[in-house]
């Protein structure tokens, strides 16, 4: 499922940020965040380097531009993704596969505005791509839209295939429609979530735990994962951050803003700048 592509590239590289990482390791500065940090890729690791060369054999292939923005996106070259998307779309200004992976990427950035457009642009061209309306949800909630994200949710919902898609779908469907204050339909999204709804991606469990922590069905503290003690271990931030954020705004729609501060806190100290759940804490910090 292409909506697990940010997901699953956290596995890949590790993110410079920690005191003890060694400058050399810095790939390229790709922005700042919102709270005035620089934020840097890692370096190439071949990965990028083999997808050039594929498409130097063929470069006008679409599928080869966007097997190059995937691989730029997974060391964090996000400034250079967005770029291999652009020269794609003076190709094949139509397509629809190009303007996803823009935006998905635009998000990273921080470039909300630029992302909702290239993401409302592709939502036209193939109505029937959950993918594109899912981060069109992403590109609204960031930007405080609340309404408007939880309609591209909701439609992203509606389009899903699997287990995997209902679980990602619902977690932010949920979530903003308890940011716009509509609290009665953010309740019946949960009635979906059954115990018989299972992941079969990893990385999901996170947002089940979460739909089970809002249903009532699971603690706080039980949920919660540790702080990760190392910055190698990019799974446990994953996890840790994506939890965090989750019930830090928990914390923050229900009226505890303090302990939702301390979370989101927490959450961006860590060094996976491009996850949801960083992005997310960083939006509130900074408003």
């Amino acid at each position: 499922m292409k909506v697990l592509i940010l997901a699953i590239a956290l596995s890949s590289a590790l993110l410079p940020g920690s005191a003890g990482f060694r400058e050399e390791a810095l790939g390229p500065l790709e922005t700042t965040s919102l709270l005035g940090q620089q934020l840097h890729a890692s370096p190439d690791d071949g990965t990028i380097a083999a997808a050039q060369q594929k498409l130097a054999t063929d470069p006008n292939n679409v599928q080869l531009i966007l097997a190059l923005s995937r691989a730029q996106a997974s060391r964090r070259q996000y400034k250079e993704a967005v770029a291999a998307c652009t020269a794609g779309l003076k190709l094949a200004p139509d397509s629809a596969d190009l303007l996803l992976e823009r935006g998905h990427r635009e998000l990273g950035l921080r470039e909300f505005t630029t992302a909702q457009a290239d993401l409302e642009r592709a939502a036209k061209l193939n109505p029937k791509q959950l993918e594109t309306f899912y981060h069109l949800g992403l590109a609204n909630y960031f930007q405080g839209k609340f309404t408007t994200a939880a309609e591209s949710f909701r439609t992203a919902l509606n389009l899903a295939q699997n287990s995997d898609s209902v679980i990602d779908c619902s977690n932010w469907l949920y979530v903003s429609l308890r940011r716009a204050g509509n609290k009665t339909e953010a309740a019946q999204v949960l009635t979906r979530i059954t115990p018989d709804v299972q992941n079969k991606e990893p990385h999901l469990a996170f947002y089940l735990k979460l739909l089970h922590f809002y249903r009532g069905a699971a603690s706080e503290k039980a949920i919660l994962p540790p702080k990760p003690s190392s910055p190698d271990d990019v799974e446990a931030e994953l996890a840790f951050d994506t939890v965090s954020y989750g019930v830090g705004n928990w914390r923050l729609y229900n009226g505890d803003r303090q302990t939702a501060r301390d979370l989101f806190r927490q959450v961006v100290t860590g060094h996976a700048w491009n996850s949801w759940g960083f992005i997310g804490s960083e939006v509130e910090l900074s408003r």
